[in-house]
Protein backbone atom coordinates (compact mmCIF):
# COMPACT_ATOMS: atom_id res chain seq x y z
CA UNK A 1 0.00 0.00 0.00
CA UNK A 2 1.34 3.46 -0.87
CA UNK A 3 2.00 6.18 1.69
CA UNK A 4 -0.76 8.32 0.22
CA UNK A 5 -3.31 5.56 0.86
CA UNK A 6 -2.16 5.19 4.44
CA UNK A 7 -2.46 8.93 4.92
CA UNK A 8 -5.99 8.93 3.49
CA UNK A 9 -7.35 6.21 5.72
CA UNK A 10 -5.28 6.84 8.78
CA UNK A 11 -3.32 4.04 10.34
CA UNK A 12 -5.74 3.44 13.20
CA UNK A 13 -8.78 3.46 10.96
CA UNK A 14 -7.22 0.94 8.59
CA UNK A 15 -6.18 -1.44 11.36
CA UNK A 16 -9.53 -1.17 13.10
CA UNK A 17 -11.24 -1.70 9.75
CA UNK A 18 -9.32 -4.92 9.28
CA UNK A 19 -10.80 -6.17 12.53
CA UNK A 20 -14.41 -5.39 11.73
CA UNK A 21 -14.84 -8.92 10.45
CA UNK A 22 -16.24 -10.87 7.59
CA UNK A 23 -19.72 -9.40 7.40
CA UNK A 24 -18.63 -5.79 7.20
CA UNK A 25 -15.95 -6.58 4.64
CA UNK A 26 -18.37 -8.50 2.47
CA UNK A 27 -21.30 -6.11 2.64
CA UNK A 28 -19.66 -2.69 2.75
CA UNK A 29 -15.96 -2.81 1.80
CA UNK A 30 -15.77 0.86 0.91
CA UNK A 31 -17.12 1.89 4.30
CA UNK A 32 -14.75 -0.48 6.09
CA UNK A 33 -11.69 0.70 4.19
CA UNK A 34 -12.12 4.28 3.05
CA UNK A 35 -9.46 4.35 0.34
CA UNK A 36 -10.52 7.65 -1.16
CA UNK A 37 -12.03 8.10 -4.61
CA UNK A 38 -14.62 6.04 -6.45
CA UNK A 39 -14.02 2.34 -7.00
CA UNK A 40 -14.38 0.58 -10.33
CA UNK A 41 -17.80 -0.21 -11.77
CA UNK A 42 -16.36 -3.16 -13.71
CA UNK A 43 -17.76 -6.56 -12.70
CA UNK A 44 -15.65 -9.69 -12.26
CA UNK A 45 -16.93 -11.16 -15.53
CA UNK A 46 -16.27 -7.90 -17.38
CA UNK A 47 -12.76 -7.77 -15.89
CA UNK A 48 -12.08 -11.33 -17.03
CA UNK A 49 -13.33 -10.49 -20.52
CA UNK A 50 -11.03 -7.46 -20.60
CA UNK A 51 -8.03 -9.58 -19.63
CA UNK A 52 -8.86 -12.15 -22.30
CA UNK A 53 -9.31 -9.47 -24.96
CA UNK A 54 -6.09 -7.77 -23.91
CA UNK A 55 -4.16 -11.03 -24.08
CA UNK A 56 -5.60 -11.70 -27.53
CA UNK A 57 -4.40 -8.27 -28.61
CA UNK A 58 -0.96 -9.04 -27.16
CA UNK A 59 -0.79 -12.24 -29.22
CA UNK A 60 -2.28 -11.08 -32.51
CA UNK A 61 -1.45 -7.39 -32.74
CA UNK A 62 1.46 -6.53 -30.46
CA UNK A 63 2.74 -3.04 -30.98
CA UNK A 64 4.68 -0.35 -29.23
CA UNK A 65 2.57 2.80 -28.95
CA UNK A 66 3.28 6.25 -27.63
CA UNK A 67 1.11 6.32 -24.54
CA UNK A 68 0.24 9.66 -23.00
CA UNK A 69 1.82 8.69 -19.70
CA UNK A 70 1.84 12.21 -18.31
CA UNK A 71 -1.92 12.52 -18.75
CA UNK A 72 -2.50 9.02 -17.39
CA UNK A 73 -0.33 9.72 -14.36
CA UNK A 74 -2.22 12.94 -13.64
CA UNK A 75 -5.55 11.10 -13.98
CA UNK A 76 -4.73 8.46 -11.34
CA UNK A 77 -2.43 10.44 -9.06
CA UNK A 78 -5.07 11.25 -6.44
CA UNK A 79 -6.89 7.88 -6.35
CA UNK A 80 -6.99 4.49 -8.01
CA UNK A 81 -9.77 2.16 -9.16
CA UNK A 82 -8.10 -0.99 -10.54
CA UNK A 83 -10.42 -3.65 -11.93
CA UNK A 84 -8.25 -6.76 -11.55
CA UNK A 85 -5.66 -8.03 -9.08
CA UNK A 86 -2.92 -10.17 -10.63
CA UNK A 87 -0.68 -12.41 -8.52
CA UNK A 88 2.13 -13.26 -10.90
CA UNK A 89 5.67 -14.56 -10.93
CA UNK A 90 8.62 -12.20 -10.59
CA UNK A 91 10.00 -13.69 -13.82
CA UNK A 92 11.14 -10.82 -16.06
CA UNK A 93 9.25 -12.34 -19.01
CA UNK A 94 5.87 -12.16 -17.29
CA UNK A 95 4.85 -8.49 -16.84
CA UNK A 96 1.06 -8.58 -16.36
CA UNK A 97 0.34 -5.16 -17.84
CA UNK A 98 1.95 -6.20 -21.14
CA UNK A 99 0.49 -9.71 -21.25
CA UNK A 100 -2.99 -8.24 -21.07
CA UNK A 101 -2.65 -5.91 -24.01
CA UNK A 102 -0.88 -2.96 -22.47
CA UNK A 103 -3.05 -2.24 -19.43
CA UNK A 104 -2.40 1.32 -18.32
CA UNK A 105 -1.72 3.13 -15.07
CA UNK A 106 -4.38 2.46 -12.47
CA UNK A 107 -5.94 -0.58 -14.15
CA UNK A 108 -4.23 -3.59 -12.56
CA UNK A 109 -3.36 -4.17 -8.90
CA UNK A 110 -0.27 -6.39 -9.13
CA UNK A 111 1.73 -8.45 -6.63
CA UNK A 112 4.74 -10.40 -7.94
CA UNK A 113 7.04 -12.97 -6.39
CA UNK A 114 8.92 -16.05 -7.58
CA UNK A 115 6.37 -18.80 -8.07
CA UNK A 116 3.31 -16.49 -7.74
CA UNK A 117 2.67 -17.68 -4.20
CA UNK A 118 0.58 -16.01 -1.49
CA UNK A 119 2.26 -15.29 1.83
CA UNK A 120 1.02 -12.94 4.56
CA UNK A 121 2.14 -9.78 2.76
CA UNK A 122 0.65 -10.88 -0.54
CA UNK A 123 -2.62 -11.93 1.08
CA UNK A 124 -2.82 -8.55 2.73
CA UNK A 125 -2.27 -6.94 -0.65
CA UNK A 126 -5.07 -9.01 -2.15
CA UNK A 127 -7.42 -8.21 0.72
CA UNK A 128 -6.69 -4.51 0.50
CA UNK A 129 -7.36 -4.54 -3.23
CA UNK A 130 -10.65 -6.36 -2.81
CA UNK A 131 -11.96 -4.59 0.29
CA UNK A 132 -10.55 -1.08 -0.01
CA UNK A 133 -10.27 -0.62 -3.76
CA UNK A 134 -13.28 -2.73 -4.76
CA UNK A 135 -11.32 -4.93 -7.18
CA UNK A 136 -13.80 -7.57 -8.46
CA UNK A 137 -11.39 -10.09 -10.01
CA UNK A 138 -8.32 -11.85 -8.56
CA UNK A 139 -6.09 -13.87 -10.90
CA UNK A 140 -3.29 -16.20 -9.78
CA UNK A 141 -1.07 -16.33 -12.86
CA UNK A 142 1.46 -19.14 -13.24
CA UNK A 143 3.63 -19.53 -16.32
CA UNK A 144 5.46 -22.11 -18.39
CA UNK A 145 8.94 -23.21 -17.32
CA UNK A 146 8.76 -21.38 -14.00
CA UNK A 147 12.11 -21.57 -12.22
CA UNK A 148 10.62 -21.56 -8.73
CA UNK A 149 8.29 -24.40 -9.66
CA UNK A 150 11.15 -26.33 -11.28
CA UNK A 151 13.11 -25.98 -8.02
CA UNK A 152 10.18 -27.37 -6.05
CA UNK A 153 9.93 -30.29 -8.46
CA UNK A 154 13.63 -31.06 -7.99
CA UNK A 155 13.18 -30.94 -4.22
CA UNK A 156 10.33 -33.44 -4.44
CA UNK A 157 11.76 -35.77 -7.09
CA UNK A 158 15.50 -35.59 -6.30
CA UNK A 159 15.66 -34.32 -2.70
CA UNK A 160 17.62 -31.33 -3.96
CA UNK A 161 18.33 -28.49 -1.52
CA UNK A 162 18.77 -24.76 -2.08
CA UNK A 163 20.60 -22.12 -0.02
CA UNK A 164 19.25 -19.11 1.83
CA UNK A 165 15.57 -18.30 1.48
CA UNK A 166 15.30 -20.04 -1.90
CA UNK A 167 14.68 -23.40 -0.23
CA UNK A 168 11.72 -22.27 1.92
CA UNK A 169 10.31 -20.37 -1.06
CA UNK A 170 10.36 -23.50 -3.24
CA UNK A 171 9.15 -25.62 -0.34
CA UNK A 172 5.87 -23.71 -0.38
CA UNK A 173 5.27 -25.07 -3.90
CA UNK A 174 6.29 -28.64 -3.00
CA UNK A 175 2.78 -29.83 -1.98
CA UNK A 176 1.55 -29.08 -5.50
CA UNK A 177 4.52 -30.95 -6.95
CA UNK A 178 3.86 -33.97 -4.73
CA UNK A 179 0.21 -33.99 -5.80
CA UNK A 180 1.05 -34.36 -9.51
CA UNK A 181 4.23 -36.43 -9.26
CA UNK A 182 4.01 -39.37 -11.65
CA UNK A 183 1.07 -38.01 -13.62
CA UNK A 184 1.21 -38.04 -17.45
CA UNK A 185 2.73 -34.96 -19.06
CA UNK A 186 5.46 -32.57 -18.06
CA UNK A 187 6.11 -32.62 -14.31
CA UNK A 188 7.00 -28.93 -14.05
CA UNK A 189 4.07 -27.74 -16.15
CA UNK A 190 1.63 -29.97 -14.28
CA UNK A 191 2.94 -28.43 -11.07
CA UNK A 192 2.58 -24.89 -12.44
CA UNK A 193 -1.10 -25.56 -13.08
CA UNK A 194 -1.70 -27.37 -9.80
CA UNK A 195 0.07 -24.70 -7.77
CA UNK A 196 -1.93 -21.89 -9.41
CA UNK A 197 -5.18 -23.72 -8.72
CA UNK A 198 -4.24 -24.41 -5.10
CA UNK A 199 -3.19 -20.81 -4.55
CA UNK A 200 -6.43 -19.50 -6.04
CA UNK A 201 -8.39 -21.81 -3.75
CA UNK A 202 -6.35 -20.61 -0.78
CA UNK A 203 -7.12 -16.99 -1.59
CA UNK A 204 -10.83 -17.68 -2.04
CA UNK A 205 -11.26 -19.77 1.11
CA UNK A 206 -8.57 -19.00 3.69
CA UNK A 207 -9.00 -15.23 3.66
CA UNK A 208 -12.16 -14.31 5.56
CA UNK A 209 -12.29 -10.99 3.75
CA UNK A 210 -12.04 -12.49 0.26
CA UNK A 211 -14.27 -15.47 1.12
CA UNK A 212 -16.96 -13.08 2.33
CA UNK A 213 -16.77 -11.02 -0.83
CA UNK A 214 -16.85 -14.16 -2.98
CA UNK A 215 -19.93 -15.39 -1.12
CA UNK A 216 -21.57 -12.00 -1.59
CA UNK A 217 -20.91 -12.19 -5.35
CA UNK A 218 -18.61 -9.18 -5.28
CA UNK A 219 -15.33 -10.94 -6.09
CA UNK A 220 -14.23 -13.83 -8.31
CA UNK A 221 -10.92 -15.71 -7.93
CA UNK A 222 -9.44 -17.64 -10.87
CA UNK A 223 -6.18 -19.40 -11.74
CA UNK A 224 -4.36 -19.06 -15.04
CA UNK A 225 -1.18 -20.04 -16.91
CA UNK A 226 0.86 -17.92 -19.30
CA UNK A 227 2.65 -19.60 -22.21
CA UNK A 228 6.09 -18.07 -22.71
CA UNK A 229 6.31 -19.20 -26.33
CA UNK A 230 2.92 -18.31 -27.79
CA UNK A 231 1.91 -15.58 -25.34
CA UNK A 232 -1.48 -17.12 -24.56
CA UNK A 233 -2.99 -16.86 -21.09
CA UNK A 234 -5.13 -19.88 -20.30
CA UNK A 235 -7.75 -19.35 -17.60
CA UNK A 236 -8.78 -22.38 -15.56
CA UNK A 237 -12.44 -22.94 -14.78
Amino acid sequence: MCENCIAMIGRRKFLSGLGLGLAAAALAPQATFAAGGATTTVTADEALARLKAGNEKYIRAPQVCAADLAHAREHVAKSQAPWATIISCADSRVPPEMLFGGAGLGELFVARNAGNMVDVATMGTIEYGAAALGVPLIVVLGHARCGAVAAACEMVADNKTYPGSIGPMAQAIAPAAKAVLGQPGDFVDNTVRESARRTATKVATQSEIVAGLVKAGKVKVVAARYDLDGGKVEFFA
